[in-house]
Order: C-alpha cells, then structure tokens, then sequence
C-alpha cells in the first residue's frame, strides 16, 4: 500500500490528490491521510506531498468542467471536516464522480458516498453551532470572537458574518487551528495563520470585561425560569464543548 500524506489545508490536498491519481498505481493499492500522522505502518511507502499550486488548479479546473461546480463546492466544503479520513473519502467520492458526474453524489449504494454524506450533515449542524453562538467581546472599539471548533471553520463562519455586521471591525480567532480572520470596517476579510505568540497576545482579549458582555449576562439570568430548566434539553442543543467561550455560561 502507497499511503499520500499532507496538510490539512485544500491547496495541498488537491495536489495530494493529483499525485495520487496520476500514480497509475490503481486506487486498491493508495491511500490518502491528513498530517499529522498517528501511527505508521510497518510494511506501507509513505509519500509526503507539499502544496503545489497549478497542480491543485488542474484538479480544480477538472472537476469544474468534467463534473460540475456543484460537485466542486459540495467537495470542498466537506474538506474542512475534522474526519482523519476526509481526503481519503474526497479522493474516493471524486473517482466516482468523473466515472457518472454530479449524480455520484446520490448513488448511496458506495460507502465512500454514505460517509460524505454523514461528515456533510455533522459537519453542517457544527457551522450551524457555530454561526449561532459565537460571542463577541468589545476590545478597544473592535469585536473579537474565540471558538475552538473540531473542524476548520473559519472562512465559512467569515462568509456569514461579513453579512450580518458589514460595518463593524471584527475578528474571530480559532485557538485549536491556531487561525483568524479579520474584517476592516465596510471591507471584506482577510484570512491569517497565528504564530504561538500572536495567539497567546489575543487570548488576553477575553479578560476585558466590557458593557455589552455584561447586559447580555444579565438577560440571560433575567428571562431564564428556573421550573422550566432542562439541562438534558440544553445539553442537546447546545452540546457542552461548544460553549468555552460563550459568555452566559461563564458563571457556571
């Protein structure tokens, strides 16, 4: 087994996935993995790939005009999933769509189809999480967010909230992928890789206390009726991982 390896990040997985196909090594002897790496294997030939942009550009460019750019899109956003098999599924999903086009998609009766399925629909709930309760602190006149998601969110949740507050400064930092974006005042946003340092400066962002933090908790306990509690209820639609930096459950 030849075992293709690279950053979880979709320039080099699509370059991943060009060496892999264009290996001619026959898609039973490949496997394709996101680094880090766990656990090697004794007897397999593993292969690192680095990031080369006009291979992953003719990846890009082939599943656009020979599928669809649906198929692209449904694809890509399945990348960002924190499944440690996503590009090996994407590759497997991808060979099936240039065999019968955008209808793979439905043609459940392939397992690699019914996993996608499944990591499409968590990894969408998650997003959807995410877009709803993110909370925002006031630092000197700008608002800046932390979240610690399980998959890559970041540029999904810029979409929907360079909507939503157009005309603020904002910033949102993912402390587990070591990511932010941030958006200028009445300007689109702009993605960048933290450093140790840069991220360890910004987590300091949360220990300033302003007003609206503080009228947000106190509505919070105001309209909540204790006789009606339902924890379990709460727990489900609000699982406990997703809420380390949501500021109405700081107290508890």
């Amino acid at each position: 087994m030849t075992i293709y390896s690279c950053e979880h990040e979709w320039e080099a997985m699509l370059t991943c996935i060009y060496e892999a196909w264009t290996s001619r090594k026959g898609q039973q002897n490949i496997r394709l993995v996101l680094e880090p790496i766990e656990q090697y294997t004794l007897f397999d030939e593993y292969i690192h790939v680095d990031a080369d942009h006009e291979k992953a550009v003719k990846v890009m460019d082939a599943i656009n005009q020979k599928i669809s750019p649906f198929f692209y899109r449904e694809i890509a956003f399945c990348s960002i999933a924190y499944e440690p098999y996503i590009l090996d599924n994407i590759f497997r999903v991808l060979l099936l769509g240039f065999a019968y086009g955008e209808q793979a998609l439905n043609m459940v009766q392939y397992e690699a189809v019914m996993d996608n399925r499944k990591i499409r629909k968590r990894l969408g709930m998650e997003v959807e999480h995410f877009k709803e309760f993110i909370r925002f602190h006031e630092v000197a006149g700008r608002y800046v967010a932390h979240i610690e998601p399980k998959s890559k969110l970041i540029l999904t949740l810029g979409h929907a909230f360079m909507d939503r507050m157009p005309s603020e400064h904002w910033m949102i930092v993912d402390d587990v992928h070591m990511e932010a974006i941030i958006h200028p005042m009445n300007q689109d946003y702009y993605y960048r890789k933290l450093n140790e340092e840069e991220l360890e400066q910004l987590l300091h962002t949360e220990e300033a206390n302003d007003e609206y933090t503080d009228m947000w908790k106190t509505f919070f306990d105001a309209i909540a009726i204790e006789q009606r509690a339902n924890y379990r209820c709460q727990r489900n639609l609000f699982p406990i991982w997703t809420r380390k930096h949501v500021v109405e459950f700081e107290h508890n």
